[in-house]
């Protein structure tokens, strides 16, 4: 009886001893998580780490508090890991599109192909980069939908940053009716390009015949503009060539058809 006793002591002595583990190293894991918060924020550590860091450390801490917890119990630590392997590797296999998504991530933010903030189009996608988190990476397009990227289609095929560099060139085809003066027309075109304060005149814009179409001339315009400044550009100056085009009495093409119609006299 005395020996059911002593035995009955001890283990539940283990039990209440892990139980006081498990919640207070939940409490001391919230406050680990909290601390690391506030130091990513006041640091110059790029902000794409944040999202991906905090889940990271996370999983690392509840599987030490799990050791911890098993190891009050009694219960061997290397026969555990030996389960725990085993069971990884089952894992690992059942969920091997999640750890090539783990995978992509870090590869994302050691060649950092694109960051937080960026916009970029990948996957069929356009957006801002909201978050780059451990399996997946968050856009937010410009009609504000949210879009779930898994990592591993970010690192293994091809996308496109458009805020990697300061500065983006805009590539425009204007189209100028065979009886307008397409000397003229250039000319024109040119005027708005240099009194548009938001186009770059280094490098210096572009206006050249590009080609002769179905229905006209098609002048050929490459402008660069501030990455921030691009949209705006752009719109503004199809704009003013309108406006230009009007008074000056230069003509765009529109389609039309002429039918020439002989009568045959016997």
């Amino acid at each position: 009886m005395a020996t059911l006793t002593a035995l009955l002591a001890t283990y539940l002595g283990r039990i209440v001893l892990a139980a006081v583990i498990w919640f207070a190293g939940r409490k001391l894991i919230g406050l680990v998580l909290d601390v690391l918060e506030r130091r990513l924020e006041k640091t110059q550590i790029d902000t794409t780490l944040h999202s991906f860091l905090k889940p990271l450390v996370n999983i690392t801490l509840k599987v030490l508090l799990f050791l911890t917890v098993f190891a009050t119990l009694g219960i061997e630590i290397t026969t555990f890991a030996a389960i725990l392997g085993a069971a990884s590797l089952a894992v690992g296999l059942a969920f091997q599109g999640s750890l090539s998504n783990f995978a992509g991530g870090v590869l994302i933010l050691v060649l950092k192909p694109f960051k937080v903030g960026d916009f970029i189009e990948a996957a069929g996608f356009s957006g801002t980069v909201q978050e780059i988190q451990v399996f997946h990476t968050i856009l937010k397009t410009p009609d504000n939908q949210k879009v779930i990227i898994p990592n591993s289609d970010l690192s293994n095929a091809s996308a496109i940053n458009y805020s990697a560099y300061d500065t983006r060139r805009a590539s425009l085809e204007i189209g100028v009716s065979f009886n307008s003066d397409i000397k003229r027309a250039k000319e024109v075109i040119r005027q708005v390009a240099d009194e548009n304060p938001l186009i770059l005149q280094d490098p210096e814009p572009v206006v050249a015949v590009g080609a002769h179409g179905d229905h006209g001339y098609i002048v050929t315009v490459r402008l660069w503009a501030k990455n921030e400044n691009y949209w705006a550009m752009r719109w503004r100056f199809l704009e003013e060539v309108v406006d230009a085009f009007n008074k000056n009495g230069i003509e765009i093409p529109y389609q039309q058809l002429d039918v020439h119609l002989s009568s045959n006299k016997e």
